[in-house]
């Protein structure tokens, strides 16, 4: 072959295959920035958040300080007691007091009333031990305007839910009317005004105070419907930081569904109001059919991309059949034996903790060397199914595989991720 020609043929391929990638990462430019912004862990974080806890029965106390026994009873190599974070409710309706009128005007019960004192002691209590971590759920579990509009439905499952007498069961609810922040008394559902909105996030942020004598600094929203306002009102109102599932849903659909979604969130990055945002993304819920196996193996796959373990569980785990409660019980405290076995060097800790090391780039915590941030952003990036494929197609693939191998010595036992 002409020497000439030969170096003509190996330039046309160079170009095709520049070519080929440009047209592949264009499209991804945003996630190629995102991923490699997001905080590198240097070990293993694993978090147990449950939400729904609040006004509720001297039961529901007992098992509340069940749970706590099981968190006091694992340590990880620092000395630090399992953590659970408790997205507290704050009220519940108060279905005597709304019965008068035939359930027309909205009325609640507070965690602070006196049939709800054993729960609220449970709730000190636990945070005074140090194994119960205090968020913000809601000051209801439901937008009370959509609550008794759905009630005056007279063979509706909400007036069936009022009738039935337990306040406490607001799991039992309706899905949608579940949602806190968007009118779901029709569907699909409506936007709250924004006057509404900031009025009650005013009150929600001081009946927590009022309630457990601190200000909230972790928003969970309720079956994580929320939007641009409710979110800049929370952060207007001392919130720090936000606890999302990875997206942002803003209303509930036809089918009374979650959706649509407007924005993504990846661990670190900011809301729009100057919160931090979590991604919490595994969940347990034994009552479900869920194994401690199954989430351990969800965290293993968060380690080894050094992001951390939010594990998801619900309150209504462990109330209820007493065999349900027990089964649970025991999964929870399979749970956190299994993933200190699994990874020893596992730090427990709460959301806010997690969110403070993230918001100070603490070096204990947070990888900062080169060349170990660039062997995990590959790992996130090739974990993004759509950019995998087209990379194979591509020939981009052969690239990252290289610059894994390179950064691959620098990666090691400190992040909690295999180097193989």
């Amino acid at each position: 072959m002409n020497p000439v020609s030969g170096a003509s043929l190996l330039a046309l391929i160079a170009l095709l295959l520049i070519t080929a990638w440009g047209v592949v990462l264009w499209p991804f430019r945003r996630t190629l920035a995102r991923l490699w912004h997001e905080p590198v862990l240097r070990v293993p974080v694993f978090i147990v958040e449950s939400d729904d806890w609040g006004p509720g029965s001297e039961e529901h106390a007992a098992a509340l300080s069940q749970i706590c026994d099981v968190l006091a009873s694992h340590r990880d190599d620092t000395g630090c007691s399992a953590v659970m974070t408790i997205g507290v409710i704050l009220s519940v309706p108060d279905i005597a007091a709304m019965r008068d009128d035939d359930y027309r005007d909205y009325a609640r019960k507070t965690l602070r009333h006196p049939d709800c004192a054993p729960m609220r002691q449970a709730l000190l209590e636990g945070r005074e031990r140090g194994v119960l971590a205090l968020q913000l759920h809601g000051l209801e579990h439901l937008w009370p305007p959509a609550f008794t509009r759905a009630a005056t439905v007279v063979d509706g499952e909400v007036r069936r839910w009022l009738e039935a007498g337990d306040e406490f069961a607001t799991e039992s609810l309706p899905a949608p009317i579940q949602s806190r922040w968007t009118n779901a008394s029709t569907l699909p559902s409506k936007a709250l005004d924004g006057q509404e909105i900031e009025a009650a996030v005013g009150d929600e942020v001081q009946e927590f105070q009022e309630a457990l004598g601190e200000q909230p600094e972790v928003i969970v929203p309720p079956t994580f419907v929320w939007n641009e306002r409710v979110e800049q009102a929370w952060a207007a109102r001392g919130l720090k930081v936000l606890v999302t599932p990875g997206r942002r849903y803003v209303a509930r659909d036809l089918d009374g569904r979650p959706g649509p979604a407007d924005r993504s969130f990846l661990n670190g990055e900011m809301s729009s109001g100057g919160m931090i945002c979590l991604v919490r993304d595994i969940y347990f819920e034994p009552m479900r059919g869920h194994v401690p196996e199954r989430a351990i193996a969800d965290a293993v796959q968060r380690f080894r991309l050094a992001r951390p373990a939010l594990v998801e569980t619900h309150r209504d785990n462990f109330l209820g059949d007493p065999g349900v409660r027990a089964n649970s019980v025991a999964a929870l405290d399979r749970l956190l034996g299994r993933v200190l076995q699994e990874r020893p060097s596992v730090r427990f800790m709460s959301s806010l903790e997690l969110a403070h090391a993230l918001r100070l780039n603490d070096g204990n915590l947070i990888e900062n060397r080169f060349r170990v941030r660039l062997r995990v952003w590959l790992l996130r990036l090739w974990a993004v199914a759509r950019f995998r494929k087209l990379a194979v197609l591509s020939g981009l693939a052969f690239l990252p595989g290289v610059l894994l191998l390179l950064a691959s010595r620098g990666l090691g036992r400190s992040t909690g991720v295999p180097s193989k």
